[in-house]
């Protein structure tokens, strides 16, 4: 009788043994499954991001090609010498590319910089931005004011070292005077526009576009950036902050 009711005994603990195996089994395969479904759901955002960018620059290149052309003729007329100023920016995780903009200064402009270091007038020292900076020709001035001059970074969204949407890509010199957190921004895809553009570009102080940029950050998505893009164009027409 004794032997009977500890075999029982032994077959009930088997069985809760079996069922807590199978349950355990069921939870890693749901939580494998949620870690699935997420991965390719941030990895079809991603591809979705990418898509968009290519499809959207190739668009705007074969539309705005008129101007394209137009500004060409005029910077090398007001001052012969490169049409196009490429310089390095850091760009996704830290990686170094070169950052494609029409020339809207003298030819001799970087050597100019030292001496007007004291005419910085961003809050936080990081950035060097002046109003009326002697540096900029006169068909500089106007570019800059309506983001002319950022057009051929269209060609950095198509070899995809930039995005249409996302933190403005920073100099070597910035990036080593940044906070662990204002290192987030490299983090993500650098982009054309971004909230801080369409809030006030250069009259926002360095560490509130990082703040703007964080806030991207976290909540980014193709809505998002859609509203970002249409909403940069009335301030690019305003040209408020722009110098």
């Amino acid at each position: 009788m004794t032997q009977i009711k500890g075999h029982a005994k032994s077959q009930r603990v088997k069985e809760i043994e079996r069922l807590m195996q199978m349950r355990k089994k069921r939870s890693n395969f749901q939580m494998q499954m949620k870690i699935s479904i997420w991965d390719w759901t941030v990895g079809f955002a991603k591809f979705l991001k990418s898509f968009l960018d290519v499809l959207l620059s190739l668009i705007l290149l074969v539309l705005l090609s008129p101007i394209l052309i137009i500004t060409s003729i005029l910077i090398y007329l007001n001052d012969p010498g490169p049409i196009f100023y490429v310089a390095n920016r850091v760009g996704l995780n830290g990686a170094y590319f070169g950052f494609i903009k029409f020339r809207s200064m003298y030819v001799n402009a970087d050597k100019m910089k030292d001496k007007l270091m004291q005419m910085n007038e961003s809050e936080d020292g990081v950035i060097f931005k002046i109003r009326n900076d002697p540096r900029v020709t006169p068909i500089g001035k106007f570019i800059r004011r309506y983001s002319i001059d950022e057009l051929p970074q269209l060609i950095n969204v198509l070899k995809g070292d930039m995005s249409l949407v996302g933190p403005r890509p920073p100099l070597p010199l910035e990036v080593m005077q940044y906070t662990l957190e204002e290192r987030k921004r490299l983090h993500v895809k650098p982009g054309i526009t971004c909230l801080w553009q369409i809030k006030g570009r250069s009259d926002i102080p360095f560490r509130q576009q990082v703040q703007l940029d964080m806030e991207y950050i976290r909540s980014q998505g193709i809505k998002n950036d859609l509203v970002i893009l249409l909403k940069t164009i009335p301030a690019v027409i305003s040209g408020k902050g722009a110098y």
